[in-house]
């Protein structure tokens, strides 16, 4: 089962969630069900869900619902000029090695097909990492990852199912 709470992503095909058939402009539609559980990690919710499932419950009809989100930027380290340049450098030699690689097949010197390809995605990687750390004009001189992060996941099933599914779920040992 996929995380359905990647942000402004409609994940229609994740059993439980309703789908929204007015194209891609329209809201997708907030969750409904009862609480049948409630937990402070998303493992634990995907868990009980399959404990569900292993108990032959209909698990279409359930849904897990990160609830408090929260986006969480976790800055990773301090940017300047070499590090910019030297990502760039790099992240360039793994694409142009691999495209002078696939070159390099149909090519009757393969050997300068790979040194061509390594030579321009160094040039591209250069290229591409500092004219944008360039036009942040030392506004964001720092590295980060970003996530998105629930205080709590309920699982919620649909009203004809949710006391079974309360039941079964209160014999889970988590």
């Amino acid at each position: 089962m996929t995380s359905p709470f990647q942000p402004g992503q409609q994940t229609g095909a994740t059993p439980g969630t309703p789908t929204n058939r007015r194209g891609p402009a329209a809201l997708p539609t907030p969750p409904k069900g009862w609480p049948i559980g409630s937990y402070p990690t998303y493992a634990e919710a995907q868990r009980a869900v399959d404990y569900l499932s292993d108990q032959e419950f209909p698990v279409e009809h359930v849904t897990i619902v990160g609830v408090d989100l929260m986006q969480v930027e976790r800055v990773t380290g301090k940017l300047s000029w070499p590090k910019v340049l030297g990502g760039g450098v790099l992240t360039g030699a793994w694409l142009g090695l691999f495209i002078g690689l696939i070159l390099g097949f149909f090519s009757p010197s393969p050997w300068g097909a790979l040194i061509t390809g390594l030579v321009a995605g160094v040039f591209f990687g250069l290229i591409t990492s500092a004219i944008p750390y360039a036009m942040a004009r030392g506004t964001r001189d720092f590295s980060s990852t970003m996530q998105l992060v629930a205080g709590r996941y309920d699982v919620l099933c649909d009203p004809q199912s949710a006391e079974r599914g309360r039941d079964l779920l209160a014999r889970l040992k988590i």
